[in-house]
């Protein structure tokens, strides 16, 4: 028995990305169930992934090889660390030869892991779903990211990747500020801007945020999802019917976000600020509250040790937040059997519960067994949200380049450059044209 780790550079990829390019792609893109091009090599498992060693999901990881590698002594683990980077920009070459992984950590969604479905690079595992129980373990949302059609649009058709575990955002408060200041923690919207404006009376600008990167969309987002059901999620991030993006819902939600930024509870300058600025000034406490995601948790603890708590959107149903990164087995993988056996023990509930004594929010895990009062506060807001089946996932995901387009039109409403109207017009106009190329019409 053999585990080795292997650091891949990112020239030793390309290098290997351009002799693959002529290769030709296995499988059929998305006809049948059977995961991968054979079983050809039965001693060799070999393990794409992008995790730091002390993080949650490297933590989980290499207790899933520990247990594989004891049930499977004539099997020798290779562990071939990547960076997200690297796997984002050379999969689609690299994967079409036949000197690639077994098993692979790649992101979800319809640019991500749906191109890869639908141009026949990753291997259909809807067979083993369905043998492994996994259909019933990962339920509603959760399932969502892990099918695909034949175009490689998310939420049906086959089983192209598995995830273990989640993440969602939320709001992370200052608990000192909030006390300091006499106010509890807000359960419905309306509470929520009745907190931001005690704050602000008392010259604090409330909210901590983000305009330049992602965190202004997600709080967009959230205010979309007070107003939205299912069936609108649906419409956006599926396709399933035409989205009105002024409509009530959209509408409502931009008009009250401009309503914030007028009234101060966004800072003016946050249009030029990135997720970093906006982390680094909440730790600082400089703002009392940031709304953003579960990645944030272990530098908060780190930084403000038990100075803060953690709520989920207040009055929400729905939620952004999705499962986490898909493992999928590339077509041509010459190990599939071994690749899904280990996909598998990535759910067992030892490997589980590694994830949730580390933060790292598991799919499947009991948010009983953890001691640490913050990580079972984050598990188990993550829980309700499971149990309301209420991810929604993330505003940028329905169309390729549409993250550009959310964080400069948020700009324009901070900078107040661009009304509510006006916005909206450019996001759906970003939206419609994306849709129509990823349709074909």
């Amino acid at each position: 028995m053999l585990h080795r780790a292997r650091t891949v550079s990112a020239a030793a990829l390309i290098a290997a990305s351009a002799l693959t390019l002529t290769a030709c792609v296995g499988g059929d893109g998305g006809g049948g169930t059977t995961a991968g091009a054979g079983d050809t090599d039965d001693k060799t498992l070999t393990i794409w992934h992008y995790e730091n060693d002390d993080s949650a999901m490297g933590q989980a990881w290499a207790k899933a090889i520990e247990i594989f590698e004891d049930e499977h002594p004539d099997v020798t683990v290779e562990v071939e660390k990547q960076t997200f980077e690297q796997i984002q920009k050379n999969a689609k070459i690299v994967l079409t030869g036949d000197d690639v992984p077994d098993v692979m950590e790649y992101n979800k969604g319809n640019a991500t892991a749906g191109q890869l479905a639908a141009q026949g690079l990753i291997a259909p595992l809807t067979d083993a779903a369905e043998q492994n129980g996994w259909a019933d373990m990962l339920t509603g949302s959760l399932q969502t990211t892990a099918r695909y059609d034949e175009n490689g649009l998310m939420g049906s058709g086959d089983w192209y990747g598995v995830p273990n575990y989640g993440e969602f955002v939320g709001v992370y408060y200052n608990k000192t500020m909030f006390s300091e200041a006499g106010l509890e923690v807000p359960t419905t919207l309306d509470e929520l801007e009745q907190v931001m404006k005690a704050f602000k009376d008392d010259g604090i600008t409330p909210l901590a945020e983000a305009g330049a990167e992602y965190p202004m969309g997600q709080l967009w987002y959230e205010l979309v999802l007070a107003n939205a059901d299912r069936e609108l999620v649906d419409q956006y991030q599926l396709f399933d019917g035409d989205v009105d993006f002024h409509g009530p819902e959209m509408t409502a939600a931009t008009e009250q976000l401009d309503r914030w930024i007028e009234d101060g509870y966004v800072a003016p300058d946050s249009a030029g600020l990135t997720a970093e600025d906006m982390g680094v000034a909440f730790m600082k406490g400089d703002y009392p509250m940031m709304i953003s995601g579960s990645w944030w948790f272990g530098r908060v603890t780190a930084e403000m040790k038990d100075d803060w708590g953690q709520f989920n959107f207040p009055g929400n149903a729905l939620h952004t937040g999705s499962s986490g990164n898909l493992w999928v087995v590339p077509t041509n993988a010459d190990s599939s059997s071994l690749a899904t056996e280990f996909i598998d023990t990535t759910l067992r509930p030892e490997v589980q519960d590694v994830l949730a004594q580390t933060g790292g929010l598991p799919v499947a895990g009991d948010a009983s067994t953890i001691t640490d009062d913050k990580t079972r506060e984050l598990t188990e807001n993550f829980q309700a949200i499971l149990d309301d089946d209420g991810l929604a996932f993330y505003p940028d995901w329905p169309v390729p380049g549409y993250y550009d387009t959310v964080v400069s039109q948020l700009q324009s409403l901070v900078n107040r450059s661009k009304s509510p109207e006006q916005v909206l017009d450019g996001l759906q106009s970003a939206y419609t044209d994306g849709k129509a190329d990823l349709l074909g019409e």
